[in-house]
């Protein structure tokens, strides 16, 4: 993760940034850090989240984000996953080839029969005799 930074101003409620002043007084920390570890831990919880990653993966298979946002959101291995995913999703399924024509319902379903019969020492559910 980058550690390039960026200022962001925003507006927040009066009652909002006192309560987040006391806070950060108290542990004896800025209020840009304190909220910078509060913004991080929403983040963490966010993209642990099953529906979360749900609308994150709808939103990368409908090209509306980048591989590169997803990455930086859930991290390489979990991106990486979503990229095969989507590829195997993109390309058309092999159609199978057939070396020769295939019977005729006559010719697949007349003749004998097999029968199966089982094994010298199991009975018909395949499990094995005992005496006693």
């Amino acid at each position: 993760m980058s550690k390039e930074k960026t200022r962001v101003d925003f507006n927040a409620p009066t009652s909002l940034v006192e309560r987040a002043d006391t806070i950060a007084s108290l542990l004896d920390i800025s209020r840009t850090q304190l909220l910078i570890d509060a913004l991080e831990d929403e983040i963490d919880e966010l993209t642990g989240d099953e529906s979360f990653q749900q609308r994150l993966r709808e939103a990368y298979y409908t090209d509306s984000i980048e591989f590169e946002v997803v990455e930086s959101i859930l991290g390489t291995e979990e991106a990486m996953r979503m990229k095969l995913l989507r590829s195997s999703l993109d390309r058309d399924p092999p159609e199978p080839e057939l070396d020769g024509t295939l019977p005729t319902d006559a010719e697949f379903y007349d003749g004998e029969k097999p029968v199966w019969e089982p094994a010298d020492e199991q009975d018909e559910a395949g499990i094995e005799q005992t005496d006693g």
